[in-house]
């Protein structure tokens, strides 16, 4: 067991290509290594090592949410991968970016709904044996006051995935702003109805599965406990390991026989969740 412990209808969108000789894409016996990190603000994560980290985890793509910044407020110099961001149309807010070594067939932001466009939540890169996806999933917010507009979001997603996977396998990451069973967080009754651990939204991601795709963090190491991806900021939360399990990889059955492992890096800090890993042998 490898359990380490531990980015058309753009807001605003920048797409910024890195050219370098000899992109080394696939690894030996083409391996390949997906990471996913809601940095909870990159120009605040940069600051707390986020280069480093990077540098570190070495993936051949690497997804991040909630970015929170807008067009030009952040100049990333990350050789031999190429970038894609969605912004927010709201500043400070929201946002995702993907960094890639192999350029893509095409990339896309949003799913097409201007409801859901407005928050740079997705964006689709579309790669040869598979369509990625990265996600920031709407938080359903204190009190629940956007838990019916959740519902619409979860609906509309779960079918655009649905119809990416009738042209090729979808590896989807990103922050899922739900921790799906009891064990996916440290307290779960005292967090039954809050935003992230509600019936409704648990149930949303049980049709995902029923749909066919995996969890694979579950898919490898399904009674793990203690296995969390976000912590509080208050009451030492990480210091005690009372955290959730809201940021994951899912991937369409068809791909069952070229998962390697998953991880989740709690060792890695600079944001209140920390990366989650995908390794693939195609």
């Amino acid at each position: 067991m490898k359990f380490t412990g531990n980015f058309e209808k753009m807001g605003k969108i920048m797409y910024r290509r890195i050219f370098v000789h000899h992109i080394n894409f696939y690894r030996l016996e083409n391996n390949m290594k997906l990471v996913s990190w809601n940095v909870n603000g990159i120009r605040a994560c940069i600051t707390k090592g986020f280069e480093e980290s990077f540098a570190k985890l070495d993936a051949d793509i690497f997804c991040l949410q909630e970015t929170k910044c807008q067009e030009n407020q952040v100049k990333l110099e990350l050789p031999g991968y190429y970038q894609y961001w969605n912004y927010a149309n709201r500043k400070g807010y929201s946002g995702t970016a993907v960094f890639t070594k192999k350029e893509p067939l095409s990339v896309s932001y949003g799913l097409g709904i201007e409801e859901h466009d407005k928050e740079g939540r997705v964006i689709t890169a579309e790669m040869d044996d598979f369509y990625l996806v990265t996600v920031y999933t709407p938080n359903s917010q204190s009190e629940l006051r956007r838990l019916e507009y959740r519902m619409v979001w979860e609906r509309d997603f779960l079918a655009y995935l649905l119809k990416l996977q009738e042209k090729k396998p979808v590896i989807c990451c990103g922050d899922m702003n739900v921790a799906h069973q009891e064990i996916d967080l440290k307290n779960p009754k005292t967090n039954r109805m809050n935003a992230g651990f509600t019936d409704e939204e648990r149930a949303c991601f049980t049709r995902t599965l029923e749909a066919g795709f995996i969890d694979t963090f579950r898919y490898f190491y399904p009674e793990l406990e203690g296995a969390y991806s976000w912590w509080s900021y208050r009451f030492k939360a990480r210091e005690k390991n009372a955290g959730w399990r809201i940021d994951y990889f899912i991937t369409s059955p068809s791909l069952k026989e070229n998962l390697e492992d998953a991880k989740i890096h709690s060792e890695i800090m600079g944001s209140d969740h920390c990366p989650v890993e995908l390794d693939l042998k195609f």
